[in-house]
């Protein structure tokens, strides 16, 4: 099985390889079929690895592939570990990863057009994405199948940096560069904390192997790590905690979320890409992954829940004043990342991972067909300019539907399974703060469905509100769009109730993620499971449910009974809406605290220590300090015989009497 685990992996590198260095030579088609048979090629396999396990006829696979060094009695290596967590995340990344590169050769397909003439590199650009794209399920490929902390981190790291790449894909724009700056420096920030991590993992447990730091972990559990001053924190605490601030600038958890929304200034594929399988979801496997050391800190799980109930709610109600398409979908990623994060806290880790499974499929969707309604509209994005799009855009618009009923938690649909055991383990948890995780997390599921639908019929219903133009040229998209929404569309209704059982309630991830007992709320939950159908019918009487059917209610009201609410609501609660406009001033902060800051410390050593130190006192200052002295020495030399007479004779005296006094 090794050369399939390696096939899986390397096959959409060789994809990104051929049409990133030889995409002139191959074109168009030669670099989305490479790149495209590469990741399917992924997809076939990673689906065969979970079958296997399903059937039970594959076994876990832990073992090293290459060994980069050897130091401090430390190995350095490359190696995959796959196990059942592993194969769910493989074949998630590639399949939406697949749906994404099929949708890319419609959506770019006279992408030549964001380009000015002269711009070189636009110049082979459409080459260039699939390139970048596969580049980027090869980086998150590596970082869920790693079975060492060494690989978590290239994988970690190259997934920032494709990123990059692909957020400021059109380099021409402003704002593109400013959205992948952004990204890279917050990314920066979190990065620092997740090394520092690592760094200690391997100073107290002299390895970064998995199986070996998670079998050390429980003797190191009450170790305690000086700080600063007398002040000693537990060692798994400190972990944790700098691990998980990794996860906040992945993730995109509160404060570290504001490279996400901008990131909308990318491509719309790569904005379903980075938002529903890779990269974002990177933290959440992490911190899962990690469970056999965040079970040894009660600190660390209530500092992770606190943070993910805190983003799942104030990032949602961001999301009602937005008025980008892709903006409303990018903060309903923020919330349901925070529900995520927050179902980790709780120890529910395979709730966390269930609903990381079925948010990938439903969001992927609904930024696909955000991509869609985009490219009919002529790539106006505001849905204001939108409205009874319904019956242009059929297939874009049932696909859309899905995907919001499966956002929103509607009984019977992916999203309904996920999100209602997240908030059920919450309320069961007994790790501090879960009361206001609790109460912010049922609150969360009102909002998600009132920006949902205030999307959702903004956009396909009501008055129609595009200049003439558009109307006249409105059709649905070519097939190599709507097709990847359709079976995306598939999953977004099925695999909840598929799955749900051996996922949350079976053995699926027996031996692989890790919870004590004292934290074991699914297993509470289980005693009271009786199949899907109970489970929905358990749900149709729990708060989410009536709460999520209120927000429904209340977007149809106000956007299409009674439209001149809204304009009222804005007015009368101009300060509230002032508020999230601004996005609780964030952005402002980081502007001028961190990026004021650096500029102001740069401008610090650029002043003082490069212009006045190294250029003034150093350089400068010895030359003029030379020029001085040679200005004084000058005057001794006057030309006159009877000068230089006077001064050997003062030489001469000065000399006898250091002779004769020693």
């Amino acid at each position: 099985m090794e050369n399939v685990y390696l096939t899986i992996v390397l096959a959409p590198l060789l994809g990104s390889i051929i049409a990133g260095f030889f995409g002139g030579r191959i074109g168009r088609a030669g670099a989305h079929w490479v790149t495209i048979l590469g990741v399917g090629l992924s997809c076939l396999l990673s689906l065969y690895v979970v079958v296997g396990f399903v059937r039970g006829t594959l076994r876990v696979f832990d073992g090293p592939v290459y060994t980069w060094m050897v130091s401090g009695g430390i190995q350095f290596e490359i190696g995959f570990l796959v196990d059942k967590l592993t194969a769910l995340m493989m074949a998630v990344v590639t399949f939406v990863s697949l749906m994404v590169h099929i949708y890319t050769i419609g959506y770019m397909a006279d992408d030549e057009h964001n380009w000015p003439k002269e711009s070189l590199a636009g110049k082979n650009g459409y080459q260039r994405f699939f390139s970048y794209i596969s580049l980027f399920t090869f980086s998150m490929l590596m970082l869920v199948m790693s079975n060492n902390f060494l690989q978590l981190f290239f994988g970690w790291e190259a997934v920032g940096l494709v990123s990059y790449l692909l957020i400021g894909f059109w380099s021409v724009r402003e704002s593109a560069i400013f959205a992948n700056l952004k990204a890279f420096l917050v990314n920066r920030v979190g990065d620092f904390g997740f090394i520092l991590g690592i760094a200690a993992v391997a100073m107290y447990f002299q390895s970064l192997d998995y199986r070996e730091v998670f079998a050390a972990a429980p003797q190191l559990a009450n170790v305690q790590i000086p700080i600063w001053g007398d002040t000693h924190w537990s060692l798994m605490t400190v972990i944790c905690v700098l691990l998980f601030i990794g996860a906040m600038g992945k993730s995109a958890q509160v404060p570290l979320h504001v490279w996400l929304p901008d990131s909308m200034e990318g491509p719309t594929p790569i904005s379903a890409l980075i938002h529903a399988a890779t990269m974002v979801t990177a933290g959440i496997f992490m911190v899962a992954r990690m469970s056999p050391l965040y079970e040894l800190s009660e600190t660390a799980l209530s500092f992770v829940m606190i943070i993910g109930a805190t983003t799942a709610f104030f990032m949602g109600l961001i999301g009602l004043v937005q008025n980008d398409i892709k903006r409303v979908v990018a903060y309903s990623t923020l919330s349901q990342l925070g529900y995520m994060i927050t179902a980790l806290g709780a120890s529910a880790y395979a709730a966390g991972i269930f609903h990381l499974m079925t948010h990938a499929f439903f969001k992927a969707l609904l930024f696909l067909a955000a991509g869609s309604v985009i490219i009919a509209m002529h790539h106006d994005q505001d849905i204001r300019n939108m409205g009874g799009l319904r019956k242009y855009l059929p297939i874009t618009w049932i696909t859309f539907l899905l995907g919001s009923l499966a956002l929103i938690g509607f009984p019977g649909f992916s999203g309904f399974f996920s999100k209602d055991a997240i908030i059920e383990a919450v309320h069961l948890s007994q790790v501090s703060g879960a009361g206001y995780a609790s109460v912010l997390l049922t609150l969360g599921v009102f909002i998600t469905a009132l920006y949902s639908f205030r999307l959702y019929f903004l956009v396909f219903h009501g008055r129609e509100r595009m200049d003439e133009h558009t109307r006249h040229h409105l059709h649905e998209t070519p097939a190599v769009v709507w097709v990847p929404l359709a079976l995306l569309a598939v999953p977004s209704v099925v695999i909840g109730w598929l799955t749900v059982e051996a996922v949350l309630f079976g053995d699926w991830f027996k031996d692989v993620i890790m919870v004590a007992p004292h934290h074991d709320v699914l297993a509470q939950m289980g005693a009271g499971y009786h199949g899907q159908v109970g489970f929905v019918l358990h749900g149709l009487m729990a708060p989410p449910f009536w709460l999520a059917m209120g927000g429904l209610a209340l977007a149809w009201y106000i956007y299409m009974m009674k439209p001149v609410i809204a304009g009222y609501l804005m007015v009368r609660f101009g300060v509230l809406y002032r508020i999230l406009d601004g996005k609780y001033g964030f952005d402002q902060l980081n502007m001028a605290l961190f990026a004021g800051g650096s500029r102001g410390l740069g401008k610090l050593f650029w002043k003082t220590g490069d212009q006045k130190i190294i250029d003034g006192t150093l350089i400068n200052g010895s030359a003029h300090g030379v020029g001085w002295i040679a200005e004084r020495l000058r005057c001794i030399q006057t030309g006159y015989l009877y000068h230089y007479a006077i001064a050997m004779i003062l030489g001469l005296v000065v000399l006898l009497t250091v002779f004769v006094t020693f």
